[in-house]
């Protein structure tokens, strides 16, 4: 036998309180949620119109379940205060989210991701005041959805919280809703008392299976259309999203950097905060008159780099970059900074790139697989009292590491590993040096 739970007299109070409870964590979810995304919306508005509209696509959709009833009791069936389907409620606030986002300029499926944590919890809520006050035993379904909402609330709002950090698809928080809460719908309906009504399955499980499947078809096209763009370019778009994100390194542990947390990072692809404080500490006490960087990306080293040039008061700083994209990008931020008198940014390989006189610091930066050849390539070129830096040459990412000591072993480089997050090869060349 399934578990029943046996309720006393309890006051319909109680059941106005819980669903009057679930509108309110839901609308302070969602305009916490938008705030935080920044969204050019009214929360109330999105709110008012998304519970309105999933009031009215409940109604008519547990009204239409039940088309014999409807037809002989029209009017009263439609204004009856008991009947509402979950599913009719998801489809009409879903739909009213796409309409308000074709008055804005905000995305749909930015909309939606923002929309679901808060959905998710006040349904959990309301479900409690859908245990309706008797003296006779009723199944506590309720009880299990309000668990699993709590459940899957939490996740999405992490998975919300992640996404301000780092670039995820747009619309996988809404996917990863549509998807558990199939699933948990699914599920509760087998200690749930609905008759079997389509190949064994009651109306919810037949709905649910539908909301899965259009979840799960979401997900992979959302995430196909994610890692068609390159990974910088991904960063590049977040960044126009959410602005210069401060936040700890997440890279994995390693043998010689076992806490990468206690280091800051604004994204995956630029240095760490540290590194790029001991660029500029590094072009302070070496005062370089030349410095050339290889992947100057969104420019974040090479503005450190010419902030030590300009305290210095002379010297420049080469920076080459391949990606079109991301060199326009990078062209604005110098821009900005005010320092391009400091700059010489060039849009082309650094394999190509061609530097004239002697490179007193050099700082490679661009893909793993290019370090090695940028190196030998501008070697003849650095002052033989000058530094030669390697970014990423943590044991975890083999390719610069291997490469720094095999050019050591060659005796071309005196190399010293720091043990930092991602890994920096602080190396002098050996021919010339006194």
């Amino acid at each position: 036998m399934l578990p029943y739970i046996h309720f006393g007299p309890l006051a319909l109070g109680t059941q106005g309180f819980l669903i009057a409870a679930a509108f309110v964590a839901a609308f302070l979810i969602l305009r916490a949620d938008v705030r935080r995304r920044s969204l050019p919306v009214d929360p109330r508005v999105l709110f008012g119109l998304a519970v309105l509209a999933g009031i009215v696509g409940a109604k008519l959709w547990w009204a239409f379940e039940r088309s014999a009833e409807l037809l002989e009791h029209r009017f009263a069936t439609l204004v009856s205060a008991q009947g509402f389907a979950w599913y009719g409620g998801l489809a009409g606030g879903v739909l009213a989210v796409l309409l308000l986002a074709r008055r804005s300029t905000a995305p749909a499926l930015t909309l939606l991701d923002a929309a679901s944590p808060a959905a998710a919890l006040g349904y959990g809520i309301g479900r409690l005041g859908g245990i309706m006050p008797t003296a006779e035993r009723v199944h506590p379904t309720p009880i299990y959805e309000f668990l699993t909402a709590l459940l899957i609330f939490y996740y999405l709002w992490r998975l919300g919280a992640r996404s301000l950090e780092v670039p995820k698809a747009t619309g996988e928080i809404f996917a990863g809703f549509l998807i558990l809460s199939g699933v948990a719908r699914f599920a509760v309906e087998f200690v749930g008392i609905s008759p079997p009504v389509l190949l064994g399955m009651t109306n919810a499980q037949a709905a649910s299976l539908v909301c899965v499947t259009v979840g799960a078809v979401l997900l992979r096209v959302v995430k196909r259309r994610f890692r068609a763009h390159p990974p910088t370019h991904r960063v590049i778009q977040h960044k126009a999203e959410r602005g210069d994100v401060l936040q700890r390194e997440y890279h994995r542990p390693t043998p010689e950097c076992p806490h990468p947390e206690r280091w800051r990072m604004y994204d995956a692809q630029s240095a760490e905060v540290e590194v790029l404080e001991f660029l500029k500490a590094v072009v302070t006490t070496l005062k370089p008159e030349l410095v050339v960087e290889t992947g100057t990306f969104l420019a974040m080293s090479t503005i450190a780099i010419a902030e030590g040039l300009r305290q210095n008061g002379f010297g420049r700083v080469i920076t080459c970059e391949a990606d079109s994209v991301v060199f326009a990008k990078a062209k604005e931020r110098i821009e900005a900074s005010g320092l391009s008198p400091w700059i010489e940014a060039r849009n082309e390989s650094s394999l190509e790139m061609r530097v004239e006189g002697r490179i007193d610091l050099l700082y490679c930066d661009s893909e793993d697989n290019l370090r090695e050849p940028e190196v030998r390539r501008f070697l003849p070129q650095v002052n033989p009292h000058g530094l030669v830096l390697i970014h990423d040459a943590s044991s975890h990412r083999k390719t610069v590491r291997e490469a720094a000591l095999r050019m050591e072993k060659e005796g071309l480089l005196s190399v010293v590993l720091l043990p930092t997050p991602r890994g920096l090869v602080v190396a002098q060349k050996r021919e010339g040096r006194q």
